[in-house]
């Protein structure tokens, strides 16, 4: 349960970290979704979400079900961000990063799947 919790604060503070300059609506954020082919609209949504996610995940220690909910949001967001950047041709270094934190996600909501308590 501990390497878990700390597993959750590590993808916490990437979605937290992520989400500030989508929340704050940055230009250079909106700019990346336009050439993703993404509706800058959606900046601030998924900013929302990815903060969203975080929250839940700081607050996993208290109950399992938070460190599900905050990983399914977690892995909905880097599978779309794994998608665009592989559609964006930037191939698996580009969507590295992504792609490690969607492993952190999923590794923590298989652990709360499989353990009984």
């Amino acid at each position: 349960m501990i390497t878990r919790y700390a597993m959750n604060l590590k993808v916490a503070k990437e979605m937290f970290d992520a989400a500030q300059p989508k929340l704050k609506g940055d230009e250079g954020m909106k700019q990346a979704f336009e050439q993703f082919n993404l509706q800058p609209e959606l900046v601030k949504v998924v900013g929302a979400a990815e903060a969203t996610a975080a929250g839940l995940l700081g607050l996993s220690i208290f109950n399992k079900r938070l460190s599900q909910l905050g990983s399914v949001i977690t892995l909905g967001v880097m599978g779309v961000a794994i998608a665009k950047h592989l559609q964006a041709g930037h191939g698996k270094a580009g969507a590295q990063h992504a792609i490690d934190v969607a492993k952190l996600a999923g590794l923590s909501l298989a652990d709360t799947l499989v353990t009984k308590k």
